[in-house]
């Protein structure tokens, strides 16, 4: 499968429309960004029903600081709308399967309970202090 480019145009629309994206933020400078995209090419034909996608933090450096990345390559994996991965670096391909696995495994519920929890705990203060 091809691997689609991520702008602040489309962003939305393109991972709010898809269950489980992959995105790769890189740089056309980077030496690292240049030795992994081969290994998520080789990824992205091996699961089809995956999104792969690419953000060059050079064109969308508004992207880029509003997931705060500062490191490069960074992998970031979204399920439903959920950032569930992100990390640094430069995965080799059999550390980027495992990943893959291990985020295709994530029981979405649990997870969606947990976000929800967290948010609750923040909002809750605030509310617990307005109400006084």
């Amino acid at each position: 499968m091809s691997t689609v480019e991520l702008t602040k145009e489309n962003f939305d629309e393109i991972v709010s429309g898809n269950d489980f994206v992959l995105i790769d933020f890189w740089a056309e400078w980077c030496g690292p960004c240049k030795q992994f995209g081969p290994v998520f090419e080789r990824s992205s034909e091996k699961h089809d029903d995956l999104l792969y996608a690419k953000i060059n933090t050079e064109k969308e450096p508004e992207l880029a600081a509003a997931f705060e990345i500062r490191s490069i390559p960074t992998l970031m994996i979204v399920r439903e709308n959920i950032a569930v991965f992100a990390q640094p670096g430069a995965l080799p391909e059999t550390a980027l399967e495992d990943v893959i696995g291990q985020a295709r495994a994530l029981d979405m519920e649990e997870v969606r309970a947990s976000v929800a929890e967290a948010q609750q705990a923040q909002g809750g203060n605030g509310e617990q202090a307005q109400g006084e």
